[in-house]
């Protein structure tokens, strides 16, 4: 089972009030001469079309128009989930991170080596936005569906997301 973190609106970030990140610790063997590709065949295959590869930009920022998974598939990494004073978190080749739209987040610090696979459901197009959220965005935020399967697991995402309320 992922870590769970609930966050709610902090400052100018909005986070997301129903969905929690979740956070797959060493989900992936990240091995090999490409250990992306390990990211990138088990997102596809669980309905989550790979669309990169690079790191996580060094400043705060948000989507408001599709959830992200991030796998992280090099190096290592500290980075802030929530916005301004949010939660510090440490990730390694290995682990996985699923933001629901709205999810602050920003790279604090990373070793050279670190690299990243980022994938979105089907039908989702990420936006990227650094300022305060309108009522306009949050009802963006709020609108953007539940992907149908978990990226790690394939199991139903309702799973893990259905009746979750950020405390």
């Amino acid at each position: 089972m992922p870590e769970v973190l609930r966050l709610t609106a902090n400052g100018w970030m909005p986070n997301n009030p129903r969905l929690p990140v979740l956070l797959y610790r060493q989900a992936v063997r990240a091995t090999g001469a490409d250990p992306a590709r390990a990211f990138e065949d088990l997102f596809q295959r669980n309905g989550w079309p790979p669309q990169w590869r690079n790191g996580v930009y060094p400043f705060h920022h948000y989507h408001s128009t599709a959830h992200e998974v991030l796998g992280f598939a090099a190096g290592q990494a500290r980075l802030i989930l929530g916005g301004e004073g949010g939660h510090d978190i440490e990730v390694s080749a290995g682990d996985v991170a699923l933001l629901p739209a709205g999810t602050g987040h920003f790279r604090r610090t990373a070793s050279r080596d670190f690299l990243v696979v980022g994938a979105y459901p089907p039908g989702q197009v990420a936006d990227l936005l650094r300022s305060a959220a309108t009522p306009r965005v949050l009802a963006a935020i709020a609108s953007v569906p539940i992907p149908a399967t978990d990226p790690v697991h394939g199991r139903p995402l309702t799973e893990l997301w259905s009746g979750q309320e950020a405390t």
